[in-house]
């Protein structure tokens, strides 16, 4: 090997951005932020909780519609939405957070109940409010809305319903 070879193979890794279990990593306010695609998000999170993150403390997502730039590391396609999810490793007193894009057309994202039975109830929040179904779910219904309820209200192109406001006639002055 040449010099010149090992010097280009140095500056390559240098410049590669950082992976966790083959994420891409960002930082932000001094937490790594892992952002793997929807087929390696529970192979990610499987190897994470092998790693000491043993508790769960959020999943929920975020719309982009109105605003769909935002940082992401190269590579990273952005979506209309985003599932995060938050997990905590106690031994070291850190947390990591989990940057998922899912498409408007296919909002579908494997479930994490059986590395993480406590995210039943979120990943249900997360589908009543956004419509983001979680694949292997054991109950994916509504917990927040009625089950009749039409649309999903966080969603930004949800209706906004209008309440008519009825006023008293004035009263005659006499």
């Amino acid at each position: 090997m040449t010099d010149e070879s090992s010097d280009e193979e140095e500056q390559a890794e240098a410049t590669a951005p950082e992976s966790v279990h083959g994420a891409p990593v960002t930082s932000s306010r001094g937490q790594k932020v892992l952002h793997p695609d929807r087929d390696s998000y529970v192979e990610v999170v499987g190897a994470l909780r092998a790693d000491g993150y043993v508790m769960c403390v959020d999943v929920t997502a975020v719309d982009y519609l109105l605003d769909p730039a935002r940082d992401l590391p190269p590579g990273v396609e952005p979506q209309r939405f985003e599932v995060v999810t938050s997990l905590i490793n106690h031994a070291e007193r850190s947390r990591v957070r989990i940057r998922v894009q899912v498409p408007d057309d296919d909002p579908v994202l494997p479930t994490l109940f059986d590395e993480y039975p406590g995210t039943e109830a979120m990943e249900r929040e997360t589908y009543d409010m956004f419509g983001i179904v979680f694949d292997g779910h054991p109950d994916m219904s509504r917990i927040l809305m009625p089950e009749d309820w039409e649309g999903h209200p966080l969603r930004k192109d949800y209706g906004v319903g209008t309440v008519p406001v009825q006023f008293k006639a004035p009263e005659a002055r006499t």
